[in-house]
């Protein structure tokens, strides 16, 4: 493992945050954090945590010891100052002398000492960092490291590995009972450079910042050269067989149908085929090792205890639908059973969680992260390939033999995790998956801010790639765009299977691009008349044909909203191409709704008027206001309301229309109030 220290990057990153008032001690923490989050072989999404003992005044200018430890929420790889809260070291260290301390007493007496009330709650290991008496500490999950420390003889294997440098430490939950039991190591072994916690991480310690980060770089490069030494290379004909576009739907689908609205019942999903990954997905005792447990304790509120072997696609894909479903039921049935068993055995009452598994192997395909959102879902995914990783390199040097089930049931049912249980809403439209055509337009780009604020997972698909991913940055939330040709049908299904294959499925599809040729029919070219229904009819057909597809394959229902104008109703003169084409495409949503009722999806169409776009530009305000003999002004705000719609009213009514359970063939206008496109 390589070291990111840079003597140069350290001095600026002092300078820096001393301009803004953060002590030098403070700054180098900061620093030094950032080079663990860095790699993901280290920590990973808000895994690991440091600290750094300094000196600072109370409200009354007297001098006091403090403690800055990484607060929660706050991500190694972006941690800013404010990152490491400031705690009274010394109310901290006579905890020492309790005999036991619940958790809620120890989070409760960690805030009470807090220097900055505001703070957020510093990390469940502030009393380890407190307990043992160095300057900087740095703690991680490094994969090498873990693939030593979940061994039958871990304790021996460490001391062949590491000799002197580091104490090991048997496993015990994070807590106040951990930082006792790692304060009486240290107590036995002051000169040590780091523990190691069995089936759990490694900690190193330093008079600095430096110090303590190199001592974690070369403990673990030490475990990777020993892994390295025992690990033989992978079969290179293990190669991936690339999932079809229904692969990731079926799944999703059965994930669905065993959730049977007893549980969530939609779920986005993270494929990952990378090296390890697929030696792990082809392994000839894959069942046995993924019933084995996590790699790190840590890992499994992320990732529940155990991941779902699902069976080989070899099958026709309907057979291989009934038999992934059926895999998914006995994974639930077994999480049921384990949660029974566990918490029976508990005194306080717990909530079960949903039992779905949040990491599925797919024999020949890869590893699947499973979550409520596309972040979740790679978050799920990161730490499976990081435990296909542990596991692995634990079976070159050994066994891999995590912790027990009733120590990883306490930890995935912890106190503090059962607390946040219902506290937190979730947005509207978190677990869907929102495809958006003409997505770089005004029309598209409004309408996926407004899905993405309502957690939706968003796909901007445009023929003009470079505008879709500049729209895709101002939607935000890991928007995604993809180029599309919608007059190209091979274009569209390329499209949509890179959406399944990338989140697992779609779930509302906005069909938005569109057209605006003018002239009179007298005198219209056939050709322009045959391009307008090319983009504003036949295109839209080729979109819901691709959108129902993997619909159907889900069976969870969905949603096809089609942009119909109000010229549908209510043509205008000299605009015949275009009126006629969304006429035809308003029949087209009738027909969608009509047939696929049947598969619970819902299709509406929204009528816009006069907005301003690429299609409705200044010089097309130009000419339609010179067809119906009015100002620009007067135009655009034609209306009962006599003001000008937005495309952000347009985006709204999307949002509105998919969000509407119970109504399928509509049309909602928005354009202020037109009577001659009223719906009769």
């Amino acid at each position: 493992m390589q070291s990111l220290w840079n003597d140069a990057d350290a001095i600026a990153c002092v300078r820096a945050y001393g301009e803004l008032g953060v002590s030098e001690d403070l700054a180098l923490r900061t620093y030094s954090a950032r080079l663990l989050g860095a790699n993901p072989s280290l920590v990973l999404h808000g895994g690991g945590n440091t600290s750094v003992k300094t000196k600072g005044h109370d409200i009354f200018g007297d001098p006091v010891d403090l403690l800055h430890v990484k607060g929660s929420g706050w991500d190694l790889a972006t941690i800013e100052p404010a990152g490491h809260p400031a705690v009274r070291l010394e109310p901290l260290l006579r905890l020492r002398s309790l005999a036991a301390l619940s958790d809620e007493a120890m989070v409760n007496a960690q805030r009470q000492n807090l220097m900055d009330s505001s703070a957020p709650n510093p990390s469940v290991e502030t009393l380890l960092h407190a307990f043992i008496p160095r300057k900087f500490i740095d703690h991680t999950h490094a994969t090498a490291v873990l693939a030593l420390a979940n061994q039958p003889d871990a304790a021996a294997l460490i001391k062949r590995v590491f000799g002197d440098r580091v104490a090991c430490v048997r496993y015990v939950a994070p807590g106040f009972d951990l930082a006792k039991v790692a304060a009486d190591a240290w107590d036995q072994a002051p000169t040590i450079e780091g523990l190691v916690l069995l089936n759990h991480g490694l900690f190193t310690f330093g008079d600095t910042a430096q110090q303590s980060y190199q001592r974690m770089i070369d403990l673990v490069s030490q475990a990777e050269a020993h892994v390295a030494e025992h690990r033989r290379a992978a079969p290179s004909d293990r190669q991936a067989s690339p999932p079809t576009a229904d692969l990731l739907p079926t799944l999703r689908g059965a994930l669905s149908r065993v959730a049977s609205g007893h549980s969530p019942g939609r779920w986005l999903l993270d494929l990952r085929t990378s090296a390890g990954a697929l030696e792990m997905a082809n392994h000839d005792r894959l069942a046995e090792l993924a019933g084995r447990g996590v790699a790190t304790p840590d890992h499994v509120i992320r990732t529940k205890s155990w991941p779902l072997v699902a069976p080989r696609p070899d099958s026709a894909l309907l057979a291989w639908r009934a038999e992934v479903t059926a895999a998914v039921e006995q994974f639930a049935d077994r999480y049921r059973d384990y949660f029974k068993r566990n918490a029976d055995r508990t005194p306080q009452a717990k909530t079960m969680l949903d039992p779905l598994p949040r990491v599925v192997v797919i024999p020949n395909v890869g590893l699947v992260g499973i979550g409520r959102s596309a972040a979740e879902a790679a978050i799920a995914a990161d730490i499976a390939e990081t435990w296909a990783e542990t596991v692995l390199a634990a079976e070159a040097v050994g066994r891999f033999e995590p912790i027990g089930e009733a120590d990883t049931f306490d930890m995935e049912y912890w106190v503090l995790e059962q607390a946040k249980l219902g506290k937190q809403a979730e947005p509207r439209l978190l677990r869907h998956v929102v495809v958006i055509t003409g997505g770089a337009g005004a029309i598209g780009a409004a309408t996926g801010r407004a899905f993405a604020s309502e957690g939706a997972q968003v796909v901007l698909l445009d023929r003009d790639e470079d505008a879709a991913k500049a729209a895709a940055r101002g939607v935000g939330r890991g928007a995604l765009a993809l180029h599309c040709d919608v007059t190209d049908n091979q274009s569209v299904v390329r499209a949509f299977d890179e959406v399944a294959r990338t989140f697992g499925g779609v779930d509302i599809v906005v069909s938005n691009a569109g057209i605006a040729l003018s002239g009179a029919m007298i005198d219209l070219p056939d050709e322009d008349l045959r391009a307008s229904f090319e983009v504003n009819l036949f295109s839209h057909q080729a979109v819901a044909r691709a959108a129902i597809k993997i619909m159907r394959e889900q069976g969870m229902g969905g949603v096809l909203l089609f942009n119909v104008s109000k010229q549908a109703l209510n043509p205008g003169a000299d605009f015949g191409a275009y009126g006629a084409s969304k006429a035809a495409l308003l029949a087209l949503a009738r027909q969608y709704a009509i047939e696929h009722g049947k598969d619970g999806v819902r299709v509406n169409m929204i009528n816009p008027d006069r907005i301003r776009s690429g299609l409705l530009t200044d010089e097309m305000i130009r000419l339609r206001s010179a067809a119906r003999g009015l100002d620009a002004a007067a135009y655009m705000a034609g209306n009962l309301l006599g003001r000008e719609v937005t495309a952000n009213d347009v985006a709204q009514a999307f949002v509105f229309a998919a969000l509407m359970p119970s109504t399928t063939g509509a049309v909602i206008t928005v354009d202020g109030g037109n009577t001659a496109a009223m719906v009769r």
